[in-house]
């Protein structure tokens, strides 16, 4: 079974629990791994984090920081029509106007490329990758960018500049795995 759980422990007791699950779990495959897995699962499933993948982290040559739901792919929590909340008039004002789209890159690597390298197309910057990993299920390098809207379409060709890497790179719509979400369901 593939899954990851969090547990909330009293701090004196997390050494104990912490020892008996990996010894008890070992011949179930339990293995201790690191908050970098987790990289791999955001890419995987899109699940964004601030600040990440907003502008705080990586800022707009000449705009203050500041996302719109629509820019993050998430207009989804407010309901059609749903008024009267803190933000609802500005939230509405925003459709249509997105600077950029959160979206995914397929990279040409055998490895992750690194977060802060620019996106280009062609000779113009085209965003910027947020999260990358090397996916052990599909096999690919993959990460979240931040691309603008023109280039954020399936297929796009785009390359990485980054310092450590340099590769060709197609925009790809996230979730690159499993988008029905049938692997990773617990069971019971």
């Amino acid at each position: 079974m593939n899954g990851g759980y969090e547990l909330f422990v009293r701090g004196q007791d997390a050494p104990l629990i912490w020892d008996t699950i990996l010894s008890e779990g070992a011949r179930m495959g339990i293995i201790p791994c690191c908050f970098s897995v987790l990289d791999m699962l955001r890419v995987e499933s899109y699940l964004l984090f601030y600040p990440y993948d907003n502008s705080q982290m990586y800022p707009f040559e000449d705009q203050s920081p500041g996302d719109s739901l629509w820019e993050l792919g998430l207009d989804f929590t407010v309901s059609p029509g749903k008024v009267g909340f803190r933000g609802a008039e500005e939230h509405l004002r925003l459709k249509g106007r997105e600077r950029f789209k959160i979206f995914g890159l397929l990279v040409d690597a055998n490895g992750p490329v690194d977060a802060g390298d620019v996106v280009m197309a062609g000779d113009r910057k085209a965003g910027v990758v947020t999260c990358p990993c090397f996916s052990k299920l599909t096999g690919k390098s993959m990460a979240i960018a931040r691309l603008g809207v023109e280039y954020a379409k399936q297929g796009t060709k785009l390359r990485i500049d980054g310092k450590n890497v340099k590769a060709s790179a197609i925009a790809h719509t996230i979730t690159f795995d499993d988008p029905e979400k049938k692997k990773r369901t617990a069971a019971g």
